[in-house]
């Protein structure tokens, strides 16, 4: 959700252009390669970006797929997770992890997050651990990654299959381990707003385990056995990453960290202006997380007036998100109260962030959020309250 207004955008959300001019010519010529190969579905373009993916993860594997959605969904079948199943999945995220649960047959179960972070975390999880649950997944929000320490003791203490979904995380890590390779999958996004983004849907799954790899790739191409091309063994469906796109993400790779350093060296100015500003607070971002900020997420009160005010003086903003997936009509059913979750929803606002954004827009942007927040409405309102770990909040 976007709040915009006719004012023209001194400062957008966010500019794709920029990361795209700075390797024009890369991209021409691996589209001119492709289209002169007729190697346009699979084929070595493809493999390419597959390999060097997984070593970028750390992960033995990499298969492309259509989306992130189709990679969360394909993960689950490919792990024979079904129906009668119950999937563990943070109400904070996008639609997309918990509908591709129900898309897999399986029971999507919401749980809360932590108040500082905004995240899943082991205690959380194991509020809504049912005898039907048979996996978690771990959501990296923001670009923030999840304790994926505590979260593999969990998983592993309870016996569940651990799943990430990295949509908006490529490149962040916990304790110098980087998100994709942990747990038995990891499920990206290449959508062209994300770190590493494609010229259209672009997906991927990273595994260690061979066997997941085949099957997810047979399933990805309508079941077919990798022997027969004219046998398929299970019921599948058509989710392949296209030449095209591998070679543009083959193209972005060598530059994924520099841009997330320059993500980071932006967030730090933001932090540093904002961290003393009354009815503003900073999502946490634990010390061994290192994070790929995706998103530059706030909680603010009073936000849609705010918003307003930043979109008259030119400033993009958007809402990530404003409604948690269990309050979503598509799962009406779900009548699980998670406080955290439905309290933060009504303050999240999003702030402008790319890696070439410019340090002075930053400052415009901080000094209009200053003169938004300094109505007496909001001064002080969140000085009172400091958020804790694991859903609670301070006395």
């Amino acid at each position: 959700m976007v709040v915009g207004s006719s004012v023209p955008t001194a400062v957008p959300l966010i500019d794709l252009a920029p990361a795209m001019s700075e390797l024009p010519e890369e991209i021409l010529d691996v589209c001119r390669d492709i289209l002169r190969s007729g190697d346009f579905i699979g084929g070595s373009f493809v493999e390419h970006f597959e390999a060097n993916w997984a070593a970028y993860c750390g992960r033995r594997y990499a298969v492309g797929v259509a989306n992130g959605s189709d990679a969360i969904e394909l993960a689950l079948r490919g792990l024979g997770i079904g129906r009668g199943d119950e999937v563990i999945v943070p109400t904070n995220t996008f639609i997309a992890t918990a509908e591709a649960v129900s898309r897999a047959g399986a029971v999507p179960v919401f749980c809360d997050v932590d108040d500082a972070t905004l995240l899943m975390t082991p205690r959380s999880a194991a509020g809504v651990l049912t005898p039907r649950t048979v996996a978690v997944i771990a959501v990296h929000l923001y670009g923030q990654p999840c304790d994926m320490e505590a979260l593999t003791a969990f998983a592993n203490s309870t016996g569940l299959m651990l799943i990430e979904d990295a949509a908006q995380a490529h490149g962040a890590s916990w304790q110098a381990r980087k998100v994709g390779s942990w747990g038995v999958a990891s499920c990206f996004s290449f959508y062209p707003t994300k770190n590493l983004g494609a010229a259209g849907d672009a997906g991927a799954v990273t595994t260690d385990d061979p066997w997941l790899a085949s099957r997810i790739r047979a399933l990805g191409n309508h079941g077919r056995s990798i022997s027969d091309g004219n046998r398929h063994e299970m019921l599948g469906c058509n989710s392949r990453l296209d030449a095209l796109q591998a070679a543009i993400l083959s193209a972005k790779l060598p530059h994924l960290d520099r841009w997330t350093q320059q993500r980071e060296s932006l967030v730090q100015l933001y932090r540093s202006r904002l961290k003393d500003l009354p009815g503003v607070l900073l999502v946490s971002e634990p010390p061994p997380a290192s994070c790929a900020h995706h998103l530059n997420v706030v909680r603010i009160c009073d936000r849609e007036r705010v918003a307003q005010v930043l979109a008259r003086r030119g400033i993009g903003t958007a809402i990530h998100y404003p409604v948690p997936c269990h309050l979503q009509p598509a799962f009406a059913g779900s009548s699980v109260s998670l406080p955290v979750a439905e309290s933060a929803a009504g303050e999240l606002l999003t702030l402008p962030l790319f890696p070439q954004l410019e340090e002075a827009r930053v400052h415009d942007v901080c000094d209009a959020l200053a003169d938004a927040v300094s109505a007496p409405s909001l001064v002080g309102q969140r000085d009172h309250r400091t958020p804790t770990t694991d859903g609670g909040h301070a006395a």
